[in-house]
Parts: C-alpha cells; structure tokens; sequence
C-alpha cells in the first residue's frame, strides 16, 4: 500500500487501485489540503502502468459531503479565491479520472453530496449500499453545482430530473438513483466493498486495451468536459463571494434560516 497523504489514501493490489477519501470524521468532505491530495493521487495513477481498474470510495460512513464550506469561509482569504483553486484541483483529478484507459467504479456508503454526486456521476460505473443517499444541495446553501454534476448528470438522468435534484435539493434515494441511472447496483450495505472489489477485479482481469478503447469511444462525446469544468469553477466562486452565497453558506453553518435579499 502506498499513502498519497493522511486525507486521500491510494492502495494497489493486483492491478486494482483504490482511492479513499479519507475525512471520515468530517464526511470525507473537501478543503484544499482534500483537493489538493486527491488531483496528487489521480496523476499517481495516470502513471502506474499496472492499474487495470481503480474503486473509489469514501472512509467511515459516508461516501463524500461535498465541499469544506466551514474551511471556505473560515480562513480569512477571499472565498472567491479559495473556491478558485479547490475547483481546479478537484477538476484536475475528475478530469484525470476521466481520462484513464482503467475503467473507474464508485463505491457508495452512506451519503453522497454536493461534489460527492459529482464523483459517482463521472465514474464509468457506481454501486452504492442500500441505505446510501443523495442530495446535490448546492442551491440549499445559495451556491452552484461543480465537480462535474452539471456537466454528468443531465447526461445520466436527464435534464428535468437533473434541474429537480438541483433546484429543490430533495435527497434521492438508492433504489431512486438506481432506476433513473445514477448507479449501476445497489447492494445491501455490509456488501458493498466485497461487490466493489469483486467488479473491479472481474475488470482488472479482462482485455485492458480493448477497455480502455471502448472507455474512449464512450468519452469522444464529452469534449466540452474541460469548458464546462472552467465554467463550473467561475460561477460557484463568483456565486460564493455574492452577498447571497455568503448568507447562504453562514445560514446554514449557523444553523439558521436563511435571510436572501
């Protein structure tokens, strides 16, 4: 096993790599260290020539609560800047993810929110336990989708149902992202690593090239990825140092109603 970092683990055995978040007592959620450590381990794996499938996944109980909002607002800097940067280290590695000729599998615990989606949307394939949930809540806290989910899922699930999760931020269940394509499986929650394991084994054993060909023939009609991830980074940051993305963000770290002008 080889650590990137204490945030984002990245462990390799017999062609399988396996890349956790690893915040599990802070819902695997993403600060700039989190970011910065998963873009790290994303090109360590563009590099291995022996990965023949990667699992991601989340530590602890839940899969990933999406973005640090407490680490956003709370250091002191511009958050205009700091939401700058995380989203060009989180596209980096959602982008590299993307690109690997390994095919990617999501391996859902728990909750997957905000970015998290983001994560399961973008992967090849995603299994998730029964009990897992998931809620785009970005506008909940006044701000806008990144980590690819207004890019994936509209691809995935259809724009109207897209524009539902993300205008109302109603969570959605297991069994509901299985049957509008969000996730391949669902499984029951105990099994979950065991059916990961064994999916990405049963790959690691087959045809490498002829995978990562058809994982290109499928990828030759998202060449606008890399524009909307840009775009995806503008609008959040410009949204979050707005008057309204800042009350929106403190409303909810304060516990208390929102007061949008």
């Amino acid at each position: 096993m080889s650590v990137v970092s204490s945030k984002v683990l990245l462990a390799v055995e017999e062609g399988v790599a396996r890349l956790t978040l690893n915040r599990p007592d802070n819902a695997n959620v993403l600060d700039l260290d989190t970011a910065r450590e998963f873009a790290a381990a994303v090109r360590c794996l563009r590099d291995d020539a022996r990965i023949a499938a990667v699992v991601i996944g989340g530590a602890g109980k839940h899969f990933c609560f999406g973005g640090d909002l407490r680490g956003m607002i709370g250091t002191g800097a511009p958050v205009d800047a700091y939401l700058l940067e995380l989203t060009a280290l989180l596209h980096e590695g959602v982008q590299g993810l993307v690109a690997l000729d390994a095919p990617v599998i999501a391996a859902v615990n728990g909750t997957a929110a905000g970015a998290g989606v983001g994560l399961v949307a973008m992967a090849d394939l995603a299994l998730c336990g029964e009990s897992s949930r998931f809620n785009l809540a970005y506008t909940g806290v006044a701000l806008t989708p990144d980590g690819s989910t207004s890019f994936f899922l509209p691809r995935l699930i259809g724009a109207k149902r897209a524009a539902e999760l993300l205008f109302t931020n109603r969570m959605l269940s297991a069994q509901e992202a299985l049957d509008w394509g969000l996730v391949n499986r669902v499984v029951p929650d105990a099994e979950l690593e065991r059916e990961a394991s064994m999916l990405a084994r049963r790959l690691a054993a087959g045809p490498r090239h002829a995978y990562a060909k058809t994982k290109r023939l499928l990828a030759a009609s998202q060449a606008a990825l890399a524009a909307q991830l840009d775009l995806e980074g503008r609008t959040i940051a410009a949204q979050a140092a707005s008057p309204e993305g800042m009350e929106g963000m403190n409303a909810f770290l304060e516990k208390r109603p929102p007061r949008y002008l």
